[in-house]
């Protein structure tokens, strides 16, 4: 299968682009334009046997199955359409979209063409601790799950972070964003087809010169099976020496599962601890030689048209409930009501 990396505008393109060589496709080149000459230095420095080539000529080879795009959020959307009706399956970074014409543009455009339009929502697909997780829970481990709790910090790194980071009508806003993780591992972890916004906020606590970035997020939601708390932020200390503590808790009838995904801090060293507390007591389960399944899954679906990395309506489920929470959000604290750009409402 060979592929074309289009939209080098966040530094997640690396992990992409590397999951699916390590899973055995083949790269045909990459669009050198970006909004951020550190990320595509960082791809050069990453994969310097890739070609550049520009958009357009790698969308027109027939050779090409797949793009990948971590380009501006709110243009990967577009992108993607464009690369479905060349006839090619799509890989986009999270957010996929930004607005909910976006979402109704990117299902149409699934349906018209038949092709695939995956999101890597990489705080699942690329963390081997949620594989593990998965595999306790369908052992009945932990009973029936009937809550999880998503924490998403990520550290702020303002003087690396290009223009479209701070403008809401660029990234979506935070829940837009980041929550989408979150979200997606709520559905998938509950095994729920769909779910509720019960409440959700955004709000500003941080640097007084930029009152309208949103640094902090929250998301109360509900299914027909469980319910789920998400709490995202821009707070992570320096002192933390990972990006950010992101944690998720999985409660079942008969135990808990609680994933400490990039360090477990003042304890064991690494990434990927699994902590289990069930009938006969605990453990702590070090998952990080778990192998990845999603790169290797989506090849499979390009060749035989399935779905078994990501179900395209769970996908477009996620986006959607995300859109529903940004744009219902309380500003918090509450004294002044967010902007939330026209195409986003409900």
């Amino acid at each position: 299968m060979r592929f074309a990396a289009i939209g080098l505008d966040h530094r997640h393109i690396y992990h992409m682009v590397e999951g699916l060589l390590e899973a055995g496709a083949d790269c045909a080149g990459f669009d050198p334009a970006t909004s951020d000459a550190r990320v595509l230095a960082g791809f050069r420095e990453r994969f310097p046997d890739l070609r550049p080539a520009e958009a357009q000529r790698l969308l027109d080879d027939p050779s090409i199955e797949l793009i990948v795009c971590a380009g501006v959020p709110s243009e990967r959307a577009a992108l993607a359409i464009r690369a479905m009706r060349a006839g090619k399956d799509v890989m986009v970074d999270k957010p996929g979209v930004t607005s909910l014409d976006q979402l109704a543009a990117a299902e149409a455009a699934v349906a018209e063409t038949g092709r695939i339009f995956s999101v890597c929502f990489s705080e699942r697909f690329v963390v081997p601790a949620t594989i593990v997780a998965g595999k306790l829970i369908a052992d009945g481990a932990i009973g029936r799950v009937v809550q999880t709790i998503g924490l998403g910090p990520h550290r702020f790194n303002r003087a690396i972070r290009p223009g479209w980071f701070f403008d809401a009508a660029c990234y979506g806003g935070i829940l837009t964003d980041i929550a989408s993780h979150q979200i997606d591992q709520f559905l998938h972890f509950t095994g729920s087809e769909g779910a509720d916004i019960v409440s959700s906020g955004i709000g500003h606590f941080g640097a007084a010169d930029l009152p309208e970035f949103q640094d902090f997020g929250e998301i109360l939601l509900r299914s027909d099976r469980a319910g789920g708390y998400i709490r995202v932020d821009w707070f992570t200390a320096d002192g933390l020496p990972t990006w950010g503590d992101g944690r998720l808790t999985i409660l079942g009838t008969e135990g808990t599962i609680e994933l400490r995904k990039y360090v477990d801090i003042a304890g064991r060293p690494g990434t990927d601890h699994v902590f289990l507390v069930d009938k006969t007591g605990t453990r702590h389960l070090d998952a990080s030689r778990e192998p990845l399944t999603y790169f290797r899954n989506l090849i499979a679906d390009v060749g035989a048209r399935t779905e078994t990395a990501a179900l395209q309506r769970h996908t477009f489920t996620v986006c959607r409930l995300a859109l529903e929470a940004q744009a219902k959000a309380a500003w918090l604290p509450a004294s002044r009501p967010p902007p939330i750009p026209e195409d986003t409402r409900p």
